[in-house]
């Protein structure tokens, strides 16, 4: 599943279908309830706020090495993520930079290895991303579910400010929206039918997914 949020998209080389100085990067299993807390406050940004056009907000859902076409050419990449730091439920985490491919190394999932992945072969072939920042939350409950667990619900906004702190860090400023999007909180993309409009959804198999332009 991946959900592009769509703030000014820019031209790009043929093999890269979006492209921004600035990317947000919401992943997670949506069906795992806490593991889907990244694509959650991804939902949540794009629902309460309006970024400027060289901002993209992306529900990377789990896929892989697919995301490379979302994130190459991108300046400053913000990962939002639940994070196994076998700590106490709840607990925050901020990784930044070169600590960033030493963190997915030690993980399993495959969302996880699917951004180490992307991060590396960036790296080998020329286009690295300057600024890598991960937010995340241990979380609470990994069952089979597509709603976030109570405590992990609270913890969106709270994550989601801490996310509109560090792009201010990088000089975006986000606009609150007068009327806030109504989110659904339960919502699984793949449960929607695939549409090639600009203004689209997309359903079907894992990484087929969605655009929102």
């Amino acid at each position: 599943m991946a959900d592009i949020f769509g703030n000014g998209a820019k031209e790009a080389p043929d093999d890269v279908l979006f492209q921004s100085d600035v990317t947000v990067l919401g992943v997670g299993n949506v069906i795992l309830r806490d593991e889907g807390f990244g694509v959650r406050v991804a939902e949540y940004l794009d629902a309460h706020y309006d970024f400027p056009e060289n901002v993209q907000i992306v529900d990377g859902g789990t896929l892989g090495i697919e995301l490379t076409q979302f994130v190459t050419g991108t300046k400053k990449l913000l990962v939002i993520d639940s994070i196994n730091g076998h700590a106490k439920p709840g607990t925050r985490f901020a990784i930044r930079d070169d600590d960033v491919l030493a963190h997915f190394q030690d993980k399993i999932s495959a969302h996880e290895v699917g951004i180490q992945d992307v991060l590396a072969l960036l790296e080998v072939t020329g286009h690295k991303i300057p600024t890598v920042t991960v937010l995340g939350v241990q979380p609470y409950s990994l069952e089979a579910g597509v709603e976030l667990s109570e405590e992990m619900k609270k913890l969106v906004p709270e994550v989601a400010e801490e996310a509109l702190a560090e792009l201010k860090t990088w000089g975006v400023e986000a606009t609150e929206k007068e009327h806030a999007t109504p989110m659904n909180m339960e919502r699984v993309a793949e449960a929607v039918a695939f549409s090639a409009a600009p203004l689209s959804e997309g359903g079907g198999p894992e990484g087929q997914g969605e655009c929102r332009r």
